[in-house]
């Protein structure tokens, strides 16, 4: 692990330090529906009650990475009121995980915290690793999640680019001490721990598609490919919430210093979980994902990139009855992501 530089930033003073969202987040079924179409996730349980009811489920279930528009407000709240120092355009997502101890469902109403586990100065950049814990009405965990950030300091950051990225970017609201996204600091003996895993109302048995007994180490998961659009890239930015214009601007992408407008890597994400899924059945069996980016998919303005998916079962575990996925996504015969995992529930 490297040192610190002698001339690290202030905000190196920040790890360790515990945030908490002020306001609640009130998870609504036409978003679930909304965000599911962002990420083609085409799951019925995602769109219909009747559909969700037979997994054990009142409400629409939302996808496996649904929490990352609740992370997204927290991520903009830090670099608001914390993170100030840094450049959303010059912000690059190295991985993501979640930890799911239950499906987010429409009518959940939720609150979340971040902790900033780390920030390490390197040849320019910050890498800041956020963790962000969703927890329901009642102070149970719903969610664990955890990001690592590559920034560049906002003084490395040329200043006309900065001007030029200013006249495309989605605007910032300014609601001052009204808005419901500052953040409050809270001890970090205050934060909540991570519990182990305790049984849900949906803990009753999976239905997968797959059974447990069924399932050998090696076996792979059937291929599958998926479209992307500069239209999907627009849509997403606006449903996720994530404004940084190298997702949806030229111009942008050219000033970062990219061939052309790319994907969200949480949107490549997003498409991973449709796909492992599909083979499961059940939306509500997926416990983790995490997805550590290789690479990113160009977008091009007039035709669709294309992303093959492949999967192979890692690992199994008899008493729990789980299964690991390893994942794997491709897009022009070059690698998106550099380590994929899922923990996956079987019937």
């Amino acid at each position: 692990m490297p040192e610190l530089a002698p001339d690290a930033p202030a905000s190196t003073a920040l790890a360790g330090r515990h945030y908490r969202i002020r306001d609640h987040y009130e998870v609504g079924r036409e978003k679930v529906r909304e965000f599911a179409r962002a990420v083609q996730n085409h799951h019925p349980a995602h769109h219909f009650e009747a559909d969700a009811g037979k997994y054990g489920w009142d409400s629409v279930v939302a996808p496996p990475t649904f929490a990352s528009v609740i992370g997204m407000v927290t991520t903009r709240a830090l670099l608001d009121d914390v993170l100030s120092e840094y450049d959303l355009s010059q912000i690059l997502q190295t991985d993501q995980t979640f930890h799911i101890h239950r499906p987010i469902v429409a009518g959940d109403v939720l609150r979340s915290e971040a902790e900033i586990e780390s920030i390490r100065h390197l040849r320019g950049n910050d890498f800041i690793t956020v963790k962000a814990t969703v927890l329901d009405a009642e102070g149970a965990v719903v969610q664990v999640g955890a990001a690592t950030l590559v920034a560049r300091l906002g003084g490395a950051v040329d200043a006309d680019i900065v001007r030029q990225v200013e006249g495309v970017v989605m605007h910032r609201r300014d609601l001052g001490a009204a808005d419901p996204e500052v953040l409050v600091p809270i001890p970090g003996s205050e934060a909540t721990a991570e519990p182990t895993r305790t049984p849900s109302r949906r803990d009753t048995g999976q239905s997968t598609l797959p059974r447990f007994d069924d399932v050998a180490v090696g076996d792979q998961l059937p291929t599958a490919t998926m479209r992307l659009t500069r239209g999907d890239l627009v849509n997403y930015a606006g449903v996720a919430g994530d404004p940084n214009p190298i997702h949806f601007s030229d111009h942008a992408a050219t000033l970062a210093g990219l061939p052309t407008v790319v994907a969200h890597g949480m949107l490549t994400m997003g498409l991973g979980a449709h796909y492992l899924t599909s083979w499961l059945g059940d939306p509500g069996a997926v416990r983790s994902y995490s997805v550590r980016f290789a690479g990113f998919v160009p977008v091009d303005a007039q035709s669709p990139a294309l992303i093959d998916f492949s999967g192979k079962v890692k690992a199994l575990d008899p008493e729990r009855r789980t299964a690991t996925i390893l994942l794997g996504a491709t897009c022009a015969g070059k690698k998106l992501f550099g380590r994929a995992l899922a923990e996956v529930a079987l019937a």
